[in-house]
């Protein structure tokens, strides 16, 4: 089921006909029984789109949505009908490569919700849980994501509201359960030559390639640790770069330095660099082009000739729009004995997602693999 933070009246009284602000008024922080309607229309939209993935026969309508049905603009209507679409394509895709979900678990928290004249903004986080099928048995037991949206919506004649746009908030890809859009925050090329690697190849089934380390200075299964105890809530240590370009490479910095990377002192913007300190750290350490100059030309990790075959520690890096410059960083903290591997991130806030389904949002993108 899915939840929501505050108790929902009927959809016959979601507000009062009161509830819309004369026009021109300033903007005012909505009462409880707006959040709480705001919090439901946010919660039947999302959980639409969570429910849209899981697997024929297992979706069970966990927001409720046979009990209330969103009133929206059209336009926005037929962009959440492309949306479900978009997701079921998704879906489709993804039963190809051996991977379906039994179970889908949606949870809304309103974050604010301001009301000026008739119209109403809202912030929300929703935090979705998808249950993997178990189609080979030591899949992990479930993916999750948290991600941020913002809601416009209008007062209607009869006390209500209508929802008239939904849109995302974070600076990452897509969420596995949000509909693919070209929303993400790209990198252009400056048109110097760097040390950007070799692509590799995402054509599947590939023959896997363990990393083979069992001891050393390099800890994977801490690195993973690490990831996947911060997936979600911060680590208060280390500064956040959301909304300035996104945290995914400040985030995998720090798990492989929990995994015994060592820092490389030296200037700031010298991409050969690599550092954290309480007041600055280097480009190397929060910059996806940069992090991949600086392992590459300190050979800390090599390119791997395909994306399968990643194991756990290894590092996966996306250029979405491939204008040769990298967008996005990974790491991979988990791996089912077909040597699928697991990935987990920042910005979206992503815990186990498989390699295939983010491959399946973004079929058209260019990877490299990294083998820490």
């Amino acid at each position: 089921m899915a939840g929501v933070t505050a108790a929902v009246a009927s959809a016959s009284l979601l507000a009062p006909p009161a509830h819309a602000d004369a026009a021109g008024s300033a903007p005012r922080k909505a009462d409880r029984r707006a959040v709480a309607a705001f919090a439901r229309i946010a919660d039947d939209v999302l959980s639409r789109r969570t429910q849209a993935l899981v697997e024929d026969g297992a979706a069970r309508g966990g927001s409720g949505a046979e009990a209330f049905t969103t009133r929206m603009s059209g336009r926005l209507k037929k962009d959440e009908d492309a949306a479900l679409r978009s997701l079921r394509a998704r879906k489709s895709r993804l039963a190809k490569l051996g991977e379906a979900y039994t179970k889908a678990d949606t949870r809304v928290v309103v974050d604010s919700a301001t009301v000026t004249g008739t119209t109403a903004t809202v912030q929300v986080t929703s935090s979705s849980t998808l249950t993997y099928k178990k189609v080979r048995g030591d899949e992990p037991e479930t993916t999750a994501s948290s991600t941020r949206q913002e809601l416009k919506l209008a007062a209607t004649k009869d006390g209500g509201w209508k929802l008239t746009t939904i849109t995302s908030r974070d600076d990452g890809p897509v969420a596995v359960d949000e509909p693919s859009v070209a929303r993400i925050n790209t990198v252009k090329d400056d048109g110097n030559q760097y040390p950007d690697g070799t692509p590799a190849s995402t054509k599947s089934p590939t023959t896997p390639m363990p990393s083979g380390k069992t001891a050393g200075a390099y800890d994977y299964s801490a690195a993973a640790k690490y990831a996947e105890k911060y997936w979600r809530s911060y680590n208060p240590a280390y500064r956040k770069f959301n909304g300035t370009g996104g945290d995914c490479t400040n985030f995998v910095s720090q798990a492989l330095k929990a995994g015994g990377w060592k820092p490389v002192p030296g200037s700031a913007y010298d991409y050969r660099n690599w550092w954290y300190e309480s007041a600055n750290q280097s480009t190397s350490w929060v910059g996806v082009n940069e992090w991949a100059w600086f392992t590459l030309s300190n050979r800390r990790a090599p390119n791997l000739a395909s994306a399968y075959q990643m194991d756990v520690g290894d590092v996966l890096q996306v250029d979405f729009d491939k204008n040769g410059s990298k967008d996005h960083t990974m790491l991979v903290t988990y791996r089912d004995r077909r040597g699928m591997p697991y990935l987990t991130y920042h910005s979206t806030d992503t815990y186990r997602r498989s390699l295939a389904s983010v491959i399946a949002s973004y079929p058209d993108a260019r990877y490299f693999a990294y083998r820490t």
